[in-house]
């Protein structure tokens, strides 16, 4: 199917889902607003940590339960829930450390929402630029309406006033960045890249991320006209956090968000006008905008109905023609392709930095499923490849179970397949980016910048081989 003008069904304009808010949902915001300035974005930042680490919407992606979540507010309103949401999930870990040493017994059971409510009013305190008085005197009116946390009112009005009071001293006990990863991930990346490379990973996962935006021509002319940089990549990294949908150049589709890393396996592939090209767990998107900005007829494939609706609509705002197709590309039965980018399902514990909840979503149980998933979907892949082809495959995994070691495994049972290596001059010169396989893996804190707000990348892997 070509790609029309139909919008995804309960989609926004820019793919974001709508407000799934009841009017009754709505009509509480209003009125807690106008009583108590400031309440509404706090409570809907404690909302939106409870839906997404209680359990309540484990499947669902973090910007989706935002989206729910922060379409009553205002637009000032939602930025700051949203970085209350944000800097709690960035540095969990020291908030957890910190609330012990006031908990001596820990959270008190069946207290409500009392535990979240604390952790978003002491993320204010120590990292946000908020009075101390707002925000210990909104978690106070927030524990008051909740009725398990309501008996806790006093000891919300406590602990956040120690904490308000002694910042400076349990800033310090925080201030080795490993402290806001979990364990398990930090034992992993040690046995794989050692100490010291995994302290600078945890350090640049407390920064907060870059915006980086893949553009159809002119990197140079979007970089001026938009106050940014052009990366040693090829993208255009945005000076400050705007509102995208605001910029010149959005709405007619001049460009897209994607991280830099992100941008660079679909360059990897090589292809070229009239080349049928296929793209696996293709949605949202970005990957897709660049194989078919080449005029190559691009097979966007997806399980996920609904996540192609969106990758429709986004390919609508940039004007781009794709042929969508929903099926599983594990078991895919097709035409051959020329080329074909494999972008798998993993535990994207290298987007940490821009997506902090899946350090303490993702559970080291979860790794074997996406491995076996990943090799099935490779030798689909490959079977559907024409003789000479190109396949690119990529996670944005720092887990060499879904990089390197996938790779190596898929050439061992499949000997028609060859690694191609990619050279550094293809990736803006990022010799450290490639391992010893000529295989891409970039870390967050690659291409540093005295500037933290300029300087990372999202963790990814890519491999690029040939068929024989």
């Amino acid at each position: 199917m070509i790609i029309g003008k139909d919008k995804a069904p309960g989609t926004a304009r820019n793919g974001a889902p709508r407000s799934r808010l009841t009017a009754a949902e709505r009509q509480v915001q209003d009125a807690l607003a106008a009583q108590y300035p400031g309440l509404p974005p706090r409570m809907a930042a404690t909302q939106i940590l409870v839906d997404h680490l209680a359990g309540l919407s484990p499947d669902r992606p973090l910007a989706e339960t935002m989206a729910t979540r922060l379409a009553a507010l205002d637009q000032r309103d939602a930025a700051l829930a949203r970085s209350i949401v944000m800097v709690s999930l960035r540095r969990l870990g020291s908030l957890r450390h910190i609330l012990a040493r006031q908990l001596e017994r820990g959270t008190p059971k069946n207290s409500g929402q009392l535990e979240w409510i604390l952790i978003a009013g002491a993320a204010q305190l120590l990292f946000l630029d908020i009075p101390d008085h707002a925000a210990v005197d909104l978690a106070v009116r927030a524990s008051r309406l909740d009725v398990k946390a309501s008996a806790y009112v006093k000891l919300v009005n406590g602990v956040l006033r120690t904490i308000a009071r002694e910042r400076d001293t349990l800033l310090a006990e925080v201030a080795s960045a490993e402290i806001d990863t979990p364990q398990w991930l930090l034992t992993r990346w040690r046995k794989t890249y050692g100490p010291a490379i995994v302290s600078a990973i945890a350090a640049a996962n407390r920064e907060q991320p870059t915006i980086d935006l893949t553009v159809k021509s002119d990197a140079a002319g979007w970089a001026a006209r938009l106050g940014a940089v052009v990366t040693a990549t090829g993208s255009v990294r945005l000076l400050d956090h705007s509102q995208i949908s605001g910029l010149p150049g959005f709405e007619q589709g001049e460009w897209w968000v994607q991280d830099a890393a992100a941008a660079l396996p679909a360059r990897l592939l090589g292809v070229s006008a009239g080349m049928r090209v296929g793209d696996f767990c293709a949605a949202p998107g970005g990957k897709t905008a660049q194989l078919a900005l080449t005029g190559a007829d691009v097979v966007a494939i997806d399980r996920s109905a609904e996540r192609l609706k969106r990758l429709a609509a986004n390919m609508e705002r940039l004007h781009l023609k794709v042929e969508t197709l929903v099926a599983d590309a594990a078991t895919l039965k097709a035409q051959p392709f020329d080329a074909i980018l494999v972008d798998a399902p993993c535990m994207a514990t290298g987007t940490i930095r821009r997506h902090p909840d899946v350090a303490w979503t993702k559970k080291p149980g979860d790794l074997a499923a996406l491995v076996a998933l990943q090799a099935r979907i490779l030798d689909a892949a490959t079977r559907l490849l024409k003789p000479g082809g190109t396949l690119v495959y990529c996670t944005c995994s720092l887990e060499p179970e879904e990089g390197e070691l996938q790779i190596a495994a898929l050439l061992r049972r499949n000997p028609d397949m060859m690694r191609e290596a990619i050279a550094p001059a293809e990736v803006g010169g990022l010799t450290m980016c490639i391992n010893a396989s000529g295989e891409l893996r970039t870390l967050p804190q690659h291409m540093p910048d005295p500037q933290p707000r300029l300087a990372g990348l999202d963790g990814f892997f890519a491999a690029r081989l040939k068929r024989r």
